[in-house]
């Protein structure tokens, strides 16, 4: 006689990076988030415990690597060792931000690609697919043998200026270096609106020597990069920007790490606002005038999709006529 088993349970599990986003997640979902334990010996080590059966289950860990970084890696790991050991069906990480993706390339002699090494150490723990949100280089997307879904935030962005006006032939979307110029189209796609590039005349270090390609003069400019880290390169950009005319200046990003005085170096720059989600929590100090986007919805549509098998193309898309 053949053996039935039940469909597997779809069981949501927060670790210690961003709890806020990790309910907001599960909210969008209609889930509860399962009951787990995690906390430090006095010598640094991480305990796990998971407080409730996950046999036979699809288990999905909430996990942002952002700092500190390596406890927060190391936790994750940890948490997916411990959901195979006690016979989860499957195991899929939930990473609004991934850690170490920018070292993705040799960029010098002798350097590490730290991106393909985490992907290798996530897949040896058992990780059966990845979930995460505007990888620096979607490439890294390849250093897994394993599927792994790159959530865009440039519809989300696109919505949100839409919905302030901010479009069309009297705005232009400024990638703040060369290397942004596929994002920075994107968004400009979006809003029918130019793009402009800052360039340098040597490289990002001298950027004091930043230039214009393209017209700003007299426009309103959304700057646009992936991570925001020091603030370096937005509040830079944005003093090129008022140099070269530009009426408004609008800064977003997927990330918003806020490392050191990123927040003194931005309240200086000439930025009516700032956009970021909320993949990442921070204990430094923010700008005064930023703005969180909650990326939580996205993410949460996009679990329950993968758990029932459906399509996740209808996620990577935004139309204007939406809010008509």
């Amino acid at each position: 006689m053949a053996e039935h088993y039940a469909t597997p349970q779809l069981k949501l599990f927060s670790l210690s990076s961003n709890t806020e986003i990790a309910e907001k997640i599960a909210t969008a979902a209609g889930l509860k988030l399962g009951k787990v334990s995690s906390r430090q010996f006095s010598d640094g080590e991480i305990m796990i415990n998971i407080e409730e059966t996950v046999r036979g289950d699809d288990i999905y860990i909430i996990q942002s690597t952002s700092y500190p970084v390596n406890d927060n890696l190391w936790e994750l790991l940890i948490m997916v060792d411990a959901c195979k050991r006690a016979s989860a069906n499957t195991v899929t990480v939930v990473m609004p931000y991934f850690g170490y993706s920018r070292q993705d390339r040799v960029a010098a002699s002798r350097e590490p690609i730290t991106a393909k090494l985490v992907a290798n150490m996530l897949v040896k723990a058992g990780v059966d697919r990845v979930v995460t949100l505007d990888l620096h280089a979607v490439q890294v997307q390849g250093f897994f043998d394993i599927p792994v879904d790159n959530l865009f935030t440039i519809p989300l962005f696109a919505e949100y200026y839409n919905k302030l006006g901010l479009r069309g032939e009297d705005v232009v979307v400024v990638s703040p270096k060369n290397s942004g110029i596929k994002r920075a189209r994107s968004l400009a796609e979006y809003l029918d609106s130019p793009i402009a590039i800052i360039d340098y005349a040597q490289d990002d270090s001298h950027r004091e020597e930043g230039y214009i390609i393209g017209e700003v003069e007299g426009k309103k400019a959304i700057l646009i990069d992936d991570i925001l880290n020091t603030g370096k390169t937005f509040a830079e950009a944005a003093k090129i920007l008022e140099r070269g005319g530009a009426t408004e200046i609008y800064a977003v990003a997927s990330h918003g790490l806020f490392a050191g005085g990123a927040a003194d170096i931005l309240d200086t720059a000439p930025l009516k606002e700032i956009i970021v989600t909320d993949s990442v929590r921070t204990k430094e100090r923010v700008p005064y005038n930023l703005k969180y986007l909650s990326a939580a919805e996205l993410m949460g549509d996009a679990l329950v999709r993968i758990h029932h098998r459906e399509p996740l193309s209808p996620l990577f898309a935004y139309s204007a006529e939406d809010e008509d």
